[in-house]
């Protein structure tokens, strides 16, 4: 089975039984719209003339006002080229790739200041995430398994700007166990030095992304 139906079935499967295990709680979904970037052996710092597009869903529920759990799909595009360096190996290299990411993520959220669910109270908060991840791309190298393992970890800002609409700016960077986003070959004893990979370091990437969500309050009786 294709591995972004099953992503797709995940997050559908979690939105379905999330109002069973949160109750009472509130809970928020949205979409986030963004760009991506890679870092790796392509590219070894962040460099903004790689953004990519990249887009998710995702749904949070509020066990407390300081803390949230999110289940979150996402999708991007990631790309790199070494001519676009100083650096004399890279460019001797000549390497360049383009690459798609489909992700699924349950995350934990902190938030620093808390929701308050009042009519005329304007929420904002500063928030930080982490959480484990699975993802798939399109570079696989043979014996590559179709799924990784990647740990998210970011920072966020959220502003509940017309209740019960939120909008809000996240950076998270994806901490990934492969090499291989880039194309790069695994070093072996028939492969050009140039065409190979460091071992040593593995590649990662980023999401930037403005999100737009919408709460579902609990409603009180008077």
């Amino acid at each position: 089975m294709p591995v972004a139906p099953v992503l797709v079935r995940l997050f559908l499967a979690g939105f379905f039984l999330l109002p069973t295990i949160s109750r009472a709680q509130k809970i928020e979904v949205g979409g986030a719209l963004g760009g991506m970037l890679y870092k790796g052996d392509i590219s070894p710092t962040l460099n903004p003339r790689f953004v990519q597009p990249g887009g998710g869903l995702f749904f949070r529920y509020h066990p407390t006002r300081s803390v949230a759990l999110r289940v979150q799909v996402s999708t991007g595009r990631l790309v790199g080229v070494d001519s676009l360096t100083t650096d004399a190996f890279q460019r001797a290299r000549g390497a360049s790739f383009r690459n798609t990411v489909r992700e699924f993520a349950v995350l934990g959220e902190y938030k620093f200041r808390n929701y308050t669910p009042l009519r005329n109270v304007k929420n904002w908060t500063p928030y930080v995430f982490g959480g484990l991840g699975v993802f798939t791309h399109g570079l696989r190298q043979p014996g590559e398994k179709p799924l990784n393992i990647a740990f998210p970890l970011g920072v966020g800002v959220k502003y509940e700007f017309h209740r019960p609409w939120t909008l809000g700016l996240e950076w998270g960077t994806r901490f990934t166990f492969t090499d291989s986003l880039d194309g790069l070959k695994q070093p072996t004893a028939g492969t050009p030095r140039l065409n190979q990979s460091d071992p040593d370091t593995n590649d990662q990437y980023t999401f930037v992304a403005l999100t737009l969500s919408y709460t579902f309050y609990k409603v009180f009786c008077p």
